[in-house]
This record gives C-alpha cells, sequence and structure tokens, in this order.
C-alpha cells in the first residue's frame, strides 16, 4: 500500500512538519514521530554559514533536498524562495524539485533577492499582483496535481488578503501569510474565509504565532499545514556552541560528551546496521578472499 501524499494528509487534519536541512536532521525527525518534513530555507541557507536572504542558488537548496529525500521517505514541503527568477525560471524551478521527490512547495511573492521578513527591517519588497500570479500560474502548469502549490505573501493586511484571493485563482493550492501579515488570530480566520482554501503557517521560534498557535486555534482558522522551521535548528546551534565553548575553555572531552547521544545510539540513528547487514548479505566471506 502506498503511502499517504501531502495532499493526503493535510486533508486530513491539521499536520506538523519540522525544518530540517541535511539527512541527520532528516532522520530524527521521522525517528520522533513526525509525518511530514519542511526543507527549511532559513536552515538551509544558516547550515552554508549564510542568513536567508537569497544568497545560495538553486543548486545548493536542490541539493539540500535531494540529501534530505535520499535520508528520508516522509513527505517533504520545499522553500523555493522566489523561484529564482521570472515566471520561467520559477516553472523550472519547480519542475527540478517535484524530480527531487518533494510534495509540496512555497513560493514568495517578495523581488528578488528575497530577505527573511523577521531579520530585516520593514517593509519588504513585493512584485505585481501581476507578476506574482503568472509565476503561479507558471508553476501550477508545471507540476502534477498531487504537488501542493503553497503561495506565499509578505503582505499586511487587507492586500494581503486581495492578493491571497489573487493566488488562488492562479492555482494556488494553499496560502501561507508570513509572521508579520497579520496581527491577530481574527484576520487569519477572515484570509481562509476569503481566500477559501487552507492556509500554511509558519510558528517560527520565538514569534506570536509559535506563542499563540495552539492546535485548536490552528484548526479554527483554517490552518492545515504548521511549520516549525527554526525551533530544530536554533536547538542544534545552541547545545553546538555551549559544547564547544566548554572544550575551547580546557573542558575534558569525556565530561561534555555525557550530555550528548550515545556512541552506540547514533551508530544506529545513522545506519550503520543497515550497512553491516549488506555487507553480509553481499561481500564475500573473509575466508573466501
Amino acid at each position: 500500500m502506498n503511502s499517504p501524499t501531502l495532499k493526503d494528509l493535510t486533508s486530513r487534519g491539521l499536520v506538523y512538519a519540522p525544518g530540517v536541512w541535511d539527512g541527520l536532521t532528516a532522520r530524527l525527525a521521522e525517528q520522533a514521530g513526525f509525518s511530514a518534513l519542511c526543507a527549511s530555507g532559513f536552515a538551509v541557507s544558516a547550515a552554508l554559514g549564510l542568513p536567508d536572504a537569497e544568497l545560495y542558488t538553486m543548486t545548493e537548496n536542490l541539493q539540500a533536498v535531494r540529501t534530505i529525500r535520499e535520508s528520508s521517505g516522509l513527505p517533504l514541503v520545499a522553500d523555493i524562495d522566489t523561484g529564482y527568477g521570472n515566471a520561467v525560471n520559477a516553472a523550472r524551478t519547480a519542475t527540478k524539485f517535484v524530480d527531487a521527490g518533494v510534495q509540496g512547495m512555497f513560493m514568495e511573492d517578495q523581488v528578488s533577492p528575497k530577505s527573511c521578513p523577521l531579520c530585516v527591517g520593514d517593509p519588504v519588497d513585493l512584485i505585481s499582483v501581476d507578476e506574482a500570479t503568472g509565476k503561479i500560474r507558471a508553476v501550477r502548469d508545471s507540476i502534477p496535481d498531487h504537488v501542493l502549490l503553497i503561495a506565499r505573501t509578505d503582505a499586511r493586511g487587507d492586500d494581503a488578503i486581495r492578493r491571497a484571493q489573487a493566488y488562488v485563482r492562479a492555482g494556488a493550492d494553499m496560502i501561507m501569510p508570513v509572521t508579520k501579515t497579520f496581527e491577530t488570530v481574527e484576520q487569519w480566520r477572515r484570509c481562509h474565509e476569503e481566500a477559501g482554501v487552507p492556509l500554511m503557517a509558519t510558528l517560527t521560534a520565538s514569534t506570536w504565532t509559535e506563542r499563540d498557535f495552539t492546535p485548536e486555534i490552528l484548526e479554527q482558522i483554517g490552518v492545515r499545514l504548521a511549520l516549525l522551521p527554526t525551533q530544530v535548528l536554533m536547538a542544534v546551534a545552541g547545545a553546538a556552541q555551549t559544547a564547544l565553548r566548554r572544550l575551547a575553555a580546557g573542558e575534558a572531552p569525556a565530561t561534555v560528551s555525557a550530555d550528548a547521544l550515545a556512541h552506540h545510539e547514533f551508530v544506529d540513528l545513522i545506519g550503520f546496521p543497515d550497512v553491516e547487514a549488506m555487507q553480509r548479505k553481499y561481500l564475500p566471506a573473509e575466508r573466501d578472499r
């Protein structure tokens, strides 16, 4: 029996997807029990030592997605930023990400290169509605029906709702308001009602949506896909920073590693037992060499 697609899962109810950026975090998220993953653009960029300002290329983002897919069979939604160009570029980008195995993608209406709205001053620059809807139509026409196309808007208030309606008419399956798009739960509810499609929310660490959007609230305002884009990234960075500082200060390695995952647990996590089983099955025994 085939596993449910991301579209199947979100049609049944609320789905949480943690932000991952490589094979290890993908395995950890699957092991933890999540049913879907998000290739977080913020995290992919951070893993390259870069801010989330579209400094990496489409190819670098695509490689991260391929690595995640090789490590986990969970449905994956990918951040394709602005599509890396005009409507024609965006259509090619979307096709490449589908070929890599994603089951959903979100594309924003910022001017390229984009900026994370939580990390820069207001406002961010947006492309026109006509240009944005052209990109959405081009992507929708280039990807299979089972792949969710999620249109992100960095607009505010009524302008965001007008854009959401236009994006749905252009072929978006979901609308993604960013954290700054609305200021109240009621505005989110209105967006859902007037757009007429489910919403995707980003519960970014240290934001009001992370604090206020309980599962009950998310259901009430029409959110079917809730991303946790930075929680794992911040946790990993914090733990690594603490361990490295303790080691640099001269603390004994054994003391620092006492708080970490046990070696045998980590070896199992990254798949050594599977490799050893294949070696026993397919490689000649030592006496036969």
